[in-house]
């Protein structure tokens, strides 16, 4: 199913630099790493790096293609993605959660093109005139148009503009027909009833571990559950068996409601309660102290007056 959002943030390009098949953290970053707060892409912000594909990637015709990245590009050996692409072109952008993927064709068979953003992925396409747009995560300070030293894999088109995945911490990831089968209803189109049944009945799983669960419902991260619990007013730790259908409905409506505004307001880093996730803090909305502790291995941050374990 196509998603789509409002314009996404404006955009740069790219040269890498260092071992192209080492782990991550080897390449001096810390260019980005001075701008760049702790944030992670989340549903809203892997939804602008689809619609920019879908804006101005589709039904150009690849000609070239930089897999050689052998750490992003794996389990694939370099050319082997470049293999399966030339020729072709990407004629849909698709979406589930934080997972994205493009169809590709013409071909005789199904092929897609799996793209995981990572912890600091950018989607640029950047053409041959020198326009640029970009999609995916923010950072504070942006990446300058030009700027490409960290593109990890490219495409190039038959009218010489390109497609590349710009990713600073290298975490990204680069592959031929994810499994996305796997994943739970997409957190932004969920019903009611797809969402009373991720949840499940009489769990003391935590509830934020549970609305996390990509096999329950696939695009909700950390910084997004922390927002949707404090809107709901429920506390992160609460064993999903003693919410009450009243909690259960706010916190459907709470999901939608911050998806909605964080696609609205260009990204999960302008919620309300993203400001106020560090310590010595208090609640927007009654400047309660906030409080703190990993909840499921995640760290979480909750109104220490509304948002009660034992409400």
């Amino acid at each position: 199913m196509l998603m789509r959002s409002p314009p996404p943030l404006l955009a740069g390009r790219d040269p890498s630099s260092g071992s192209r098949d080492r782990g991550p953290g080897r390449e001096d970053t810390s260019a980005v790493h001075r701008y760049y707060p702790a944030l992670v892409p989340e549903l809203p912000e892997v939804e602008s790096a689809r619609a920019v594909i879908e804006r101005n990637g589709l039904g150009r015709r690849i000609v070239d293609v930089d897999d050689s990245d052998s750490y992003v590009c794996r389990p694939h050996v370099p050319g082997e993605i470049r293999h399966a692409l030339l020729g072709g072109e990407l004629i849909s952008a698709m979406r589930r959660g934080k997972s994205m993927w493009c169809q590709v064709g013409p071909a005789s068979e199904q092929l897609t093109l799996g793209i995981h953003l990572g912890m600091s992925g950018k989607i640029v396409i950047a053409d041959a005139d020198g326009a640029e747009i970009d999609g995916g995560d923010y950072w504070e300070g942006r990446r300058q148009q030009g700027d490409y030293r960290w593109s990890r894999f490219s495409l190039t088109f038959e009218d010489g503009g390109r497609l590349m995945l710009v990713d600073p911490r290298r975490l990204g990831r680069i592959g031929l027909n994810p499994k996305v089968e796997r994943l739970g209803p997409d957190a932004q189109l969920i019903t009611a009833t797809q969402f009373q049944a991720a949840l499940g009945t009489g769990s003391v799983v935590p509830v934020k571990a549970r609305i996390m669960d990509q096999g329950r419902i696939a695009g909700i991260g950390n910084l997004l559950a922390d927002e949707i619990l404090w809107s709901a007013r429920i506390h992160p730790a609460r064993a999903v068996g003693s919410l009450s259908v009243p909690e259960r409905s706010e916190l459907i409506k709470a999901t939608h409601d911050a998806i909605g505004t964080a696609l609205r307001e260009g990204g999960v880093h302008n919620l309300t309660i993203i400001p106020h996730r560090r310590r010595g803090a208090t609640c927007p909305r009654d400047s309660a102290p906030m409080s703190t502790a990993p909840v499921g291995g995640r760290t979480s941050w909750w109104c220490s007056a509304e948002q009660l374990l034992v409400p």
